[in-house]
């Protein structure tokens, strides 16, 4: 009787080790998370420029290989076909900086000139950004932050 036990608490620790297992290789797969974005725009004031700066974390057990950020205006194609990776692809990258564990801080600011506040649309805008882990899972969000345009 009690080999009996033995092998049946044997087995039940193979099982659940497995199963713990499998649960740590999965996690281990998960596409990087993207939180606490935030997008602010700063019109240009007479000779001075503007800028809009776009600050977000994300986390990637493998590590974060890239972040592309693109302001884009709510009236624009985009808002009816929608922004895919690949439109991302082209895009400029933030700039990201280790801020505890898997997690990076990025940060990405543009200067606005008089120019190119006259040239844009005025009213919503609109932050997306593709994260990509470095073994190849990305994350897309269309909408990650928003921002006016007066």
């Amino acid at each position: 009787m009690s080999r009996r036990i033995v092998l049946a608490v044997a087995s039940g620790v193979v099982v659940l080790g497995g199963a713990g297992a499998f649960a740590l290789a999965y996690a281990g797969e998960q596409p990087p998370s993207v939180a606490h974005s935030a997008a602010r725009y700063t019109a240009p004031a007479g000779d001075r420029d503007g800028s809009l700066t776009f600050t977000t974390d994300v986390t990637a057990s493998s590590g974060v290989k890239d972040v592309k950020v693109l302001a884009w205006p709510a009236n624009s194609p985009f808002a009816k076909k929608g922004i895919t990776a690949k439109d991302m692809a082209s895009v400029e990258s933030a700039k990201c900086k280790p801020s505890g564990g898997d997690t990076v801080r990025c940060v990405y600011t543009v200067p606005v000139t008089g120019a190119d506040a006259e040239s844009s649309p005025r009213g919503a805008w609109h932050v997306a950004v593709l994260a990509t882990s470095k073994d190849g899972d990305s994350k897309l969000l269309t909408k990650a932050a928003d921002f006016n345009v007066a």
